[in-house]
């Protein structure tokens, strides 16, 4: 008897769980946002290959800064338009936001790096000064 490798094509709740190193109950909270639509047999929750790889798109929109309601807005220009074209140019648009909005918190951030810098060189210069009067 062969054993094929098919891929899986439905999933629990538990199983994404596990895959995504995630909680049960983050995955509710995106299905309660609307973001994943499983079927139901009874009080079991049935997410198929597409609820997965938009759970993974979420994930990947997180970590890159998306809001959850940024990725909504992409499904749905994407279940609107499967050619992709209006979801590509917004998420060409959204990129390039949050690359502005990164690289103006790394501007801000090297701003309070030199002011820290400038403060802890008083502060030391300060202490120096209190050793050699203290002598």
């Amino acid at each position: 008897m062969s054993v094929t490798n098919t891929p899986q094509t439905t999933y629990s709740i538990s199983d994404l769980s596990k895959e995504f190193d995630i909680t049960t109950r983050s995955i509710r909270f995106y299905e309660d946002q609307g973001l994943l639509k499983p079927k139901r047999r009874g009080q079991t929750r049935i997410y198929s290959l597409k609820d997965r790889v938009r759970l993974k798109l979420i994930l990947r929109g997180k970590r890159l800064g998306f809001s959850l309601a940024e990725t909504r807005r992409l499904f749905e220009l994407y279940d609107a338009d499967k050619s992709s074209t209006s979801q590509l140019n917004t998420m060409l648009a959204l990129v390039e936001e949050k690359k502005s909005s990164l690289q103006q918190q790394m501007d801000d951030i090297k701003v309070v790096l030199m002011e820290l810098n400038s403060a802890e060189q008083q502060c030391r210069l300060a202490l120096e000064d209190n050793k050699t009067a203290k002598a």
